[in-house]
């Protein structure tokens, strides 16, 4: 089989989600169906994804993959400008590449960076942009969310912030979380979180979290007491699905796509550093 990677974007807004749900519209469902018409009976496999974003959220760097026959005559290319004739405005397709055999779009990755954008009342919000910003009804104070942040940074068990799942675990290595007032006109408050990967709801429930410190709601002592909740923590409020984008997803040189996949698929224990690579550090991106 020949490995293929797409690299795509979409505004979440009118999906339920990257994952696909009988009747239900879906990202990877609306890309598979094309995948099948386009190619012959049966060559593509399932899509594999980077990042399962949640309804909602959107993804400006999202990567996926699947794998074709050896034998199928097939351009990658091609493929690319054919699906963009046919895929729906709020799906772009950004490249179709030939990837090595070793890659793997969700295990092969070693970071994931979102950024969370927020409004509050010193911003001076844009209609346009609205569907990819969440509103904050009061004045935020960025010097006590970042404080706030400063303490959730780091390889810890997130289960006071993720959504429970049978079987899957909720430790992750949180790299980055910091927040800053991006010179757009809008004055657009931008939180960039960045880690190995994400539970279920953990970007929206650490963004609530920090929404709460800066409101002046609750403080440090209530945020120290939740992080060593072992279980979902009903008093910290989920952030609304717009205001959250995949930003860009890491992967580390093609020798070492194996030994990385084997290092993600190995048991999480919070005494056990994972041996990945930092992300760069780069500015925040602008909104869009």
């Amino acid at each position: 089989m020949t490995r293929l990677r797409i690299d795509l974007a979409y505004d979440g807004t009118d999906f339920v989600g990257w994952a696909a749900q009988p009747g239900k519209r879906s990202v990877q469902g609306v890309l598979q169906e094309w995948l099948e018409r386009l190619l012959p009976p049966g060559a593509a496999s399932q899509l594999v994804v980077a990042g399962r974003t949640d309804a909602g959220v959107h993804a400006r760097a999202q990567v996926a993959h699947f794998d074709v026959p050896d034998d199928l005559a097939l351009v990658p290319n091609d493929l690319a400008t054919r699906l963009m004739r046919v895929l729906p405005p709020d799906i772009v397709i950004r490249t179709v590449s030939l990837a090595p055999p070793d890659f793997d779009a969700r295990f092969a990755a070693l970071w994931r960076r979102y950024v969370y954008r927020l409004w509050d009342a010193d911003s001076l919000p844009d209609p346009l942009l609205r569907r990819s910003v969440t509103p904050i009804a009061g004045k935020l104070d960025l010097a006590a969310m970042n404080a706030a942040a400063a303490e959730l940074v780091g390889l810890r068990d997130f289960a006071p912030f993720c959504k429970h799942r049978d079987g899957a675990t909720t430790i992750r290595h949180l790299k980055v979380f910091q927040l800053e007032r991006e010179p757009d006109p809008c004055r657009t408050i931008a939180a960039t979180l960045i880690s190995d990967a994400f539970c279920h709801s953990m970007v929206r429930s650490l963004m609530g979290a920090v929404v709460q410190i800066g409101l002046g709601r609750r403080n440090l002592d209530w945020l120290r007491t939740i992080r060593e909740s072992p279980t979902r923590e009903s008093s910290v409020p989920v952030l609304p699905p717009q205001g959250l984008t995949l930003e860009e997803v890491g992967y580390p040189p093609d020798p070492e796509l194996a030994a990385r996949v084997t290092a993600a698929r190995s048991p999480r224990t919070p005494g056990k550093v994972q041996n990945v690579r930092q992300p760069p550090k780069r500015p925040h991106a602008a909104t869009t």
